[in-house]
């Protein structure tokens, strides 16, 4: 019995961290995501212009605040924490105007999806991008 609440223990500071995480993004607080991650943090995406490796929480904070620091508008619409296979799962769907790197200036939604090795701190994270993809103008 012991095992299963030392198991369920972990689980919920990995979710805990998770939601710290996610938290710091919504905030766009990169100073606190970083300290999310530990000190020999490896930071590997795979993004529509091919894969990208960080090392290390100041790195990583970079990377994110390259993305989605210049935006004048920043929207969070969904947000998730899991666990698959003792990894922690990580997921998000942002909207941003504009969007970095010349891509334009309407809205764009962009997804992505991680999975990270953690225990009190974020020891790997390998991320999945969906790219800045424009959102059609709404019609009122």
């Amino acid at each position: 019995m012991s095992v299963v609440a030392e198991k369920n223990t972990n689980t919920v500071a990995r979710w805990s961290l998770g939601g710290v995480f996610l938290e710091a993004l919504a905030n766009r607080d990169y100073a606190k995501m970083a300290a999310t991650v530990g000190p020999t943090v490896r930071f590997r995406a795979m993004l529509p212009p091919g894969p990208m490796d960080w090392e290390g929480p100041e790195a990583v904070a970079e990377a994110f605040s390259s993305w989605f620091g210049g935006a004048d508008d920043f929207e969070l619409i969904d947000a998730t924490v899991g666990e698959v296979g003792g990894r922690l799962h990580l997921s998000w769907r942002l909207r941003v105007r504009p969007a970095p790197f010349g891509i334009g200036e309407g809205w764009h939604v962009i997804e992505q999806q991680a999975y990270a090795d953690a225990t009190e701190t974020i020891e790997a994270l390998d991320l999945l991008c969906s790219g800045f993809q424009a959102e059609p103008e709404r019609k009122h």
